[in-house]
């Protein structure tokens, strides 16, 4: 069996692979810092770039975009929750669920692991 056929482990993955996808997820950290729409648009351009070449980052940048995508409709909800006054307590909530998810999803992905966000409207398949 070649290697280009063997399923994906963690033992079986080009480092540079990992790195890459790595990178799908912790690029979305830019929108954290204050880049409007970064969060959506560091793992968008990593995987236009690399989905054809890398079958892993293919699969875990449709994630990261996913949730992303899912995380930022929250929050916008939760900001017009703002005058309701519920948004005051749901913004700060979507903003730790996001970077604890995000790191959680970028050491998994490091190691070889598959990750599959939680709460997230799957829109791009």
């Amino acid at each position: 069996m070649e290697s280009s056929q063997l399923p994906l482990s963690p033992t079986n993955i080009d480092p540079k692979h990992r790195t890459w996808a790595t990178f799908c997820h912790l690029s979305a950290l830019l929108g954290l810092i204050g880049i409007p729409l970064a969060n959506i648009l560091g793992p968008f351009v990593i995987w236009l770039l690399k989905r054809n070449e890398i079958p892993l980052v293919d699969v875990e940048g449709k994630e990261a975009l996913n949730f992303q995508i899912s995380m930022s409709l929250y929050m916008l909800l939760a900001a017009l929750l703002i005058f309701v006054f519920i948004g005051f307590l749901l913004l700060p909530l979507l903003v730790i669920v996001d970077l604890v998810c995000i790191i959680i999803a970028s050491i998994k992905t490091s190691n070889g692991e598959k990750f599959k966000y939680p709460i997230t409207i799957r829109l791009i398949k």
